[in-house]
């Protein structure tokens, strides 16, 4: 009987977590490959709510100040997408590895996604 009511507590635990908001990205990784210095590039995630509850992104912070972020603002439905635009400045030579912190009330509350690259210098103008 005991087992019984500790598996009917699993069971009902695991279904709340089926309704809770959850993302599911089309990448969580973008790779720019080479990319000329002083050309600001810019990928967009895409994400669907795989839950039933409203998906609220609280934060979307880039860990470094060469990146901004731009993200759906209002609550993402369950089924319906939502985005995180990504900027990289390529000021500096050299490659890059940057990571972006994505806060929520999804059942995953904190998610990281990254961007890498090489910024190549360019080449000195001849006259």
């Amino acid at each position: 009987m005991i087992c019984a009511v500790i598996i009917g507590f699993a069971f009902t635990a695991s279904a709340q977590d089926n309704q809770k908001a959850e993302f599911k990205f089309n990448e969580e990784k973008h790779d720019f490959g080479k990319i000329p210095q002083g050309t600001p590039v810019t990928t967009v995630f895409e994400f669907t709510n795989v839950g039933k509850e409203p998906l609220i992104l609280t934060e979307v912070r880039p860990t470094c100040g060469c990146t901004i972020a731009d993200y759906t603002k209002t609550p993402v439905k369950g089924g319906a997408k939502g985005t995180i635009k990504i900027t990289y400045n390529a000021a500096a030579a050299a490659p890059f590895n940057k990571t972006i912190v994505v806060k929520s009330n999804a059942v995953t509350p904190e998610k990281y996604l990254n961007i890498i690259g090489e910024v190549v210098a360019k080449p000195a103008s001849s006259k």
